[in-house]
């Protein structure tokens, strides 16, 4: 079996298991995808995914793009849902007004699947990402043991109070209780999750902290942008560098030592169990609130086979 065929494994017993005979797509002909910023590699990925596999089963997909705005995004889910769509697949573009799109879905009767990012006061569904705390426990835990389980450590955030940072800073935090010599000094919180964010507050937290030999940044464009930050820093010990997502771009540089670890993401995979979802709730099936794929360890060790085939 080939490896991506391996790893998608986990995203097919997700819904099969709990409904070995399915729906039939012959329901839905049209979905509609919301996603919060196409520039992002991650969500690229996942928009690839949805739609091949929605091709695969001659499903429509109209995907909008809100470039990170939420106010764009609300208007953009109120012109999907005039376009005769039989289900929505949303990812919120940030915390605020994240729980309007799934209302208006709802009052709509549209089915709806959330993917990474869920919204609190309105969720749909169900919900679909990874494990990211398990995932963010594992990165941070690893980074501690290549430190030899001590130093100071600053984090830098993606964007605040959505589902990913909420669980990404949970999971690290766990790794670091554990670890009585790992000192938290510094944290700030980013926007865009980018790589110039990267730079720029790694570069201001490394100056007020030059002692820092842990970095942990919620995103691999983060983690870029940190370990060049460490490079034109001046600090002359070793900082441990850890990153989140396994994008495309990322992968290539963690596999020759650009940085030290990272959770690669069943990016397509998560794609693909979005519009069975929506091909079950479509059918009027009952699905989990959540569902939580598993994230892999990524080290410049293992980092060639991710290069090699994406989960």
């Amino acid at each position: 079996m080939k490896f991506k065929s391996m790893l998608l494994v986990a995203a097919a017993l997700a819904t099969t298991a709990l409904n070995p005979l399915g729906a039939s797509a012959e329901e839905v002909k049209k979905i509609g995808l919301a996603v919060s910023n196409l520039q992002a590699d991650y969500f690229n990925q996942i928009k690839i995914g949805v739609e091949a596999y929605a091709k695969e089963k001659g499903i429509e997909v109209i995907t909008v793009d809100a470039k990170n705005d939420s106010a764009t995004q609300v208007s953009q889910v109120q012109d999907l849902l005039t376009q005769d769509i039989d289900a929505f697949i949303y990812i919120p573009a940030g915390a605020a007004a994240a729980a309007v799109p799934t209302r208006l879905a709802k009052e709509a009767g549209i089915p709806v699947v959330n993917v990474d990012r869920n919204a609190d006061e309105a969720p749909g569904d169900t919900f679909i990402a990874t494990d990211n705390a398990t995932s963010a426990y594992e990165v941070c835990k690893h980074i501690i043991g290549l430190a030899g389980g001590k130093g100071k450590m600053i984090m830098i955030h993606g964007q605040k109070g959505t589902t990913p940072e909420v669980e990404r800073t949970k999971g690290c935090m766990k790794a670091i209780g554990e670890n009585s010599g790992v000192e938290l000094v510094a944290e700030q919180w980013s926007e865009q999750w980018s790589q110039a964010e990267g730079l720029n507050i790694g570069q201001n937290l490394l100056q007020a902290n030059p002692d820092v030999s842990l970095i942990f940044a919620q995103a691999d464009g983060l983690a870029l942008g940190a370990a060049q930050a460490v490079k034109v820093s001046g600090v002359s010990q070793r900082v441990y560098v850890g990153g989140f997502d396994g994008d495309t771009t990322a992968l290539p540089i963690l596999a020759e030592g650009g940085f030290d670890a990272t959770a690669t993401q069943q990016v397509r995979g998560i794609g693909r169990l979005a519009v069975d979802s929506a091909i079950k709730l479509a059918a009027g099936e009952k699905l989990p609130a959540e569902q939580l794929l598993p994230g892999f360890l990524t080290t410049p060790e293992n980092a060639a086979k991710f290069v090699a085939e994406h989960p």
